[in-house]
């Protein structure tokens, strides 16, 4: 990262001064951000003091560098996705959403002071985690995105091994079935099924299969035989983003607000790999 920190070569384009700091050094210091929860002023202070125990001739970007830098890292992916295993299959994904408020006061002011003026706004993030709760992709849109509206541009940078894909029922359609199938030629779609649905011919052959199944056997039954309980990664990936990173976005544009989102992404994803080298090692 020391090496790194710098634009090793800088070329004047005609508009502005030529970038200074790298874009790593953009993304680490966002990310140093968010662990800590900072405001950019602070987190600009705290890094220099890092390099100062350090010991190192650097400096922080200032904040507002950091700023206007976000929007221009171009992320389309979480960091940190394929260095937790050995090999680079992923045999299953569980897809789920949540919801990150971007501005508003909180909710002791609301229950306080009752209704404010204040306009209040939230996001939702849509994830992918696989089965060693690596978040592979994720996107952030506005709260009235439905969750099915993002299936394809979540899936479509995923190769083709995937052999399962849990998801709750908000995603009962049957344009969710023919897109996974279409993505993933051997998969195992584990949606429950909206309660009423009956077998219809017009419907995809594995919802038919879901529903007749849990007429049979039950519901809780047909769970056990196809590994539902594997959507607990996307809900434990969400639990971990709130509870380590917050429920509320800093940036206030949408463009940064995206890229700060997959940034949390991949500090979760940087987590687990260190998590699962720490007890490699014991091992």
């Amino acid at each position: 990262m020391v090496s790194q920190w710098h634009v090793a070569e800088r070329h004047y384009d005609g508009n502005g001064a030529p970038k200074l700091y790298s874009d790593m050094a953009i993304l680490t210091v966002h990310e140093i951000r968010q662990v800590f929860r900072l405001p950019l002023r602070q987190c600009e202070g705290f890094v220099n003091a890092l390099f100062s125990l350090m010991q190192l001739d650097l400096h922080c970007p200032s904040f507002s560098t950091l700023s206007k830098r976000l929007k221009t890292l171009k992320l389309t992916r979480p960091f940190y996705r394929l260095s937790h295993v050995g090999s680079q299959d992923i045999k299953a994904i569980a897809i789920d959403s949540t919801g990150l408020k971007c501005y508003g006061q909180d909710e002791w002011a609301l229950e306080k002071y009752g209704k404010t003026r204040q306009k209040r706004d939230w996001r939702k993030l849509h994830i992918t985690v696989d089965q060693h709760h690596i978040i592979q992709t994720s996107t952030l849109t506005d709260r009235k995105t439905q969750d099915m509206e993002v299936v394809n541009d979540l899936i479509a940078p995923m190769d083709d091994n995937v052999e399962q894909v849990t998801a709750d029922t908000a995603y009962d359609a049957n344009k969710i079935y023919l897109s996974l199938q279409k993505q993933f030629p051997n998969v195992d779609v584990v949606i429950p099924p909206k309660k009423g649905s009956i077998y219809n011919k017009k419907s995809e052959w594995l919802r038919n299969r879901n529903v007749e199944e849990i007429q049979c056997y039950g519901r809780m039954a047909w769970q056990t035989k196809h590994r539902y309980g594997n959507r607990n990664q996307s809900e434990c990936a969400i639990g971990r983003y709130k509870r380590i990173l917050g429920n509320k976005l800093h940036a206030r544009e949408f463009s940064r607000q995206q890229q700060e989102a997959l940034i949390g992404c991949s500090i979760l994803n940087k987590m687990i790999c260190m998590t699962i080298a720490d007890v490699r090692q014991k091992n």
